[in-house]
């Protein structure tokens, strides 16, 4: 199963941003990777370049490889509404990122590998595609074997609230209520750059 495995860190610093969320080597050097460290000049980006970076940001932060979000920006374009929100839209519905969303899994790659392992629900059936996509009104749960896993125990002591989504505890599901507005996204993501770049 093609995915990115290399240094995560290396990204982050990259980008500037903990995309792959708490990671305390980044805190040590915020700065992009290379022999000179933070003292080295750096020209000035080009347009083509800003795009391409944010294109680059969205795609490691949802584990999304390029063929894959090509598609998705073409169904995009295919929809009603805006591109650019509606591509990060069809990013929160994938049945991974909703895993860790709900706070099942502590990372994407985590709720990737939960997803892939058979350890998730959707309406009660098992689901082993990290890129299903969910539709409103779809419940998500963990298999009865698998809720005793420590990694998911772990993980939802840490748990976050989302508007669009509800957890029960008792029953360890969740409810994909609605497709997040873009305002409900905390992705630092600038959509709009990922469109021109497409656009081209």
């Amino acid at each position: 199963m093609a995915r990115y495995t290399g240094p995560k860190t290396k990204i982050a610093r990259k980008f500037g941003k903990a995309i792959f969320g708490d990671d305390k080597s980044f805190e040590r050097k915020k700065y992009p990777p290379g022999q000179h460290g933070p003292n080295r000049r750096r020209g000035k980006k080009s347009e083509y370049a800003t795009q391409l970076m944010e294109k680059q940001k969205a795609k490691y932060t949802y584990g999304i490889l390029e063929r894959q979000f090509a598609n998705m920006y073409y169904a995009a374009t295919r929809s009603k509404g805006i591109t650019g929100e509606v591509l990060l839209q069809l990013c929160e519905r994938r049945l991974d990122n909703v895993v860790y969303r709900l706070g099942i899994a502590p990372t994407r790659a985590a709720a990737r590998q939960l997803v892939s392992h058979k350890h998730i629900t959707v309406n009660n059936e098992v689901v082993n595609i990290p890129s299903y996509s969910l539709k409103e009104g779809d419940v998500i749960g963990v298999r009865e074997k698998s809720k005793s896993l420590n990694v998911i125990e772990e993980a939802l002591q840490y748990r976050t609230n989302y508007e669009w989504m509800t957890w029960n505890e008792a029953t360890k599901t969740g409810t994909f209520n609605a497709i997040p507005e873009r305002i409900q996204i905390p992705e630092d993501i600038k959509e709009q750059l990922i469109v021109e770049l497409y656009s081209k």
